[in-house]
Parts: structure tokens; C-alpha cells; sequence
């Protein structure tokens, strides 16, 4: 039998700890394990573990922080690389955008919403509209980026999910960015939406998300 090649078995490890963050056990925004940790999950020595991480840091899905740790900024290459892309489009094609993937969301969300879905909605809804919308706030924007986020959860499609993940740091900007130029909280509008979604009412919840976004859409001009 021929030895394990060091840069195969670099491969094998990238891809086992790639495999930890596909698959939800290492959440977008939290800390890996060590480096003695990683070495113990892996069975594989330290130099291994550090070309492994660091290859994923190089992919964008990790990102290490001075004095704190190595955390997970991205699911995978293909997230990392769409969202590279989207920072810099226009707040009115990202709105559209939005409009079309928060639709089906909500239709989805409202067909196949379990009963942890509806208890964080529900919970999540009362977050943001506790917020206080007459200024900008960056507690606000993300209460309002949760909720949307927790939606598309609600509908129990990992690839959407993915994908719009890859789109929320371009939509937290634009919602701060109109939050600024002018505040508004559309409680009742997220209300809506939220109890169509937790009624399982698919076409109450689509519509609710239709016109949200939509009245948004229209503040802006024509391209």
C-alpha cells in the first residue's frame, strides 16, 4: 500500500471541515473549534489542520479574527463568490431581486412551516417591531434582515437558503441606506405576512410579500 500523500490528505481534511459547515453544524458567524480540537476531530496533526483551515479562508468561507479565533462567514465558494458580486448593485435591481425571492419564500414558508418555524417567526416578528424605525439603526436593520432570513429557513429549501445568504450583507446595505433616507418600520405589512405564513395561507403570503416589496420598489425611478 502506497503512504497517504500530504497533499492528499490536506484535500481530505479541507473537505471534512467544508463538510461541517455545509451541513449547519458550524453556523454562519460562529467560531470553529481549536486548532488541538480540530486536530482531535480530524486525527490529523496540527500542520494538516492549519493548510486545511487556511485553505478555506482563501475560499471565503472562513475568516480568522485576531485574538478571538477563525469564524464561518459563508457556506460555501459559490455563496462567497455571489456575494462578492452583488455588493455592488444597485439598491432598485436589488429590491426587485428581493421581491421575486421573498415571494416564493413566502410561499413555500407558508406550505411546509413546522412548529419551530412559527414559534421563531412569531418571536423574531416581536424583535423588530419593537424597534424604533424613526432613525437609523443598525439593531433595527438586523432584526429586520432576521426575520426576512427566518422565512426562507421556513421554507425548508437548503439551496434557496444558501442563495440568500449570499445576498444579505447587499441587502442589509440597502435597507440602511433607505432606512436613512427614510425611516419607516411597515409593522402592520410584516404582521401580515408573518400570521399569512404561520396560517399556512400560500397565496395570502405571497401576496403580502408582493406588495411589501413592492410599495418599496416604487419609491425608487425607473432604470
Amino acid at each position: 500500500m502506497q503512504p497517504v500523500r500530504r497533499t492528499s490528505l490536506i484535500a481530505q481534511v479541507t473537505e471534512q471541515l467544508r463538510a461541517e459547515i455545509r451541513s449547519g453544524r458550524w453556523a454562519i458567524g460562529s467560531r470553529i473549534p481549536t486548532e488541538p480540537e480540530l486536530t482531535e476531530l480530524t486525527g490529523t496533526g496540527r500542520n494538516t489542520v492549519r493548510e486545511a483551515v487556511q485553505a478555506l479562508v482563501h475560499a471565503g468561507m472562513l475568516e480568522r479574527r485576531q485574538g478571538s479565533g477563525t469564524y464561518v462567514i459563508a457556506a460555501s465558494e459559490v455563496g462567497t463568490a455571489l456575494g462578492k458580486y452583488f455588493a455592488g448593485a444597485e439598491e432598485r435591481d436589488v429590491l426587485e431581486l428581493r421581491k421575486a425571492l421573498d415571494t416564493t419564500a413566502a410561499g413555500l414558508a407558508a406550505r411546509r412551516r413546522d412548529d419551530t418555524d412559527i414559534e421563531n417567526l412569531l418571536r423574531l416578528l416581536a424583535v423588530r417591531n419593537e424597534q424604533n424605525w424613526d432613525h437609523y439603526d443598525a439593531g433595527s436593520v438586523a432584526a429586520d434582515v432576521e426575520l426576512h432570513r427566518a422565512i426562507v429557513v421556513a421554507s425548508h429549501n437548503a439551496v434557496y437558503l444558501e442563495f440568500y445568504d449570499s445576498l444579505l450583507p447587499t441587502i442589509e446595505r440597502v435597507i440602511a441606506a433607505r432606512a436613512v433616507k427614510q425611516p419607516a418600520g411597515y409593522e402592520e405589512e410584516h404582521t401580515d405576512l408573518v400570521r399569512a405564513v404561520i396560517d399556512g395561507d400560500q397565496e395570502r403570503a405571497e401576496r403580502a410579500a408582493q406588495c411589501f416589496l413592492g410599495s418599496l420598489i416604487a419609491e425608487y425611478p425607473e432604470h
